[in-house]
């Protein structure tokens, strides 16, 4: 497997509240995770961080997550802490009152692949050349769309489609959902909102499945397309996809 991974502020904001990772622990088992801050003060950043470094600080620190429940307990547990470090930080900080982060991440062992969020950034797979959108985002719009008060087409361009239902540091108990990925795959893409905000899920299939670009430039081409649509917030993706010659 390769991985690269990629954050810019875009267009219009003045600074980067997003952070990204991707790590390995000493079995090779992999930890790719992008989280997106909100804040006044650059409390977003500070949030987002908390999130990436604590999670990366945890996988490595460990030799192996274990078997499948291991880790989606191991997730949980990281995760609570992470929200417990965002509300000490605030504690401590009252300017920083309201800062909070969203969070997509995977962990890849050779026998399972999980998936885990919280909030409105987005994990895909990409298999048979064609991308398959694994997580649910926690927002208003789509929680009306699910009730059916709304159609999807209505939902894309809804003045409030980024209002957000859940994220690290908005409550003291937080519940991450956690998806159980079929390894049968070409790659996966996690991302922050600059990116699906700008570019519809086709846009950015043609990219991650044009054979002629490697794993770098495909991501910067992504980036570099979201800034020329506008880019009206951070981008932030960790990518990765399995060499030629593994078996899909």
């Amino acid at each position: 497997m390769k991985a690269y991974y990629l954050t810019d502020k875009g267009n219009v904001r003045d600074h980067n509240e997003d952070s990204v990772t991707v790590v390995k622990n000493d079995t090779g088992e992999v930890l790719m995770a992008v989280a997106d801050g909100m804040g006044g003060h650059k409390a977003g950043e500070v949030a987002s961080s908390i999130a990436i470094n604590h999670l990366a600080k945890c996988f490595t620190s460990i030799s192996t997550v274990g078997d499948k429940q291991d880790a989606i307990n191991w997730l949980k547990d990281t995760v609570n802490e992470v929200n417990a470090l965002i509300f000490k930080h605030t504690y401590d900080h009252p300017e920083s009152k309201g800062m909070g982060t969203t969070l997509v991440t995977t962990i890849i062992t050779p026998d399972f692949i999980l998936m885990g969020n919280i909030g409105d950034s987005s994990g895909f797979v990409i298999k048979d050349n064609k991308i398959h959108k694994i997580t649910q985002d926690h927002t208003l719009v789509n929680l009306l769309v699910k009730t059916g008060e709304l159609t999807i087409e209505e939902a894309k361009n809804h003045p409030k489609k980024n209002v957000l239902m859940k994220a690290l540091g908005a409550n003291e108990i937080v519940e991450l959902d956690i998806f159980d990925v079929d390894t049968n795959l070409q790659a996966i893409l996690l991302c922050s909102d600059g990116l699906t905000n700008m570019l519809s899920f086709e846009q950015i299939e043609k990219v991650v499945t044009n054979n002629e670009l490697d794993i770098e430039e495909k991501v910067m081409k992504l980036v570099r397309k979201s800034n020329a649509r506008g880019g009206l917030d951070n981008i932030s993706i960790a990518y990765l996809e399995k060499e030629s010659g593994e078996d899909q």
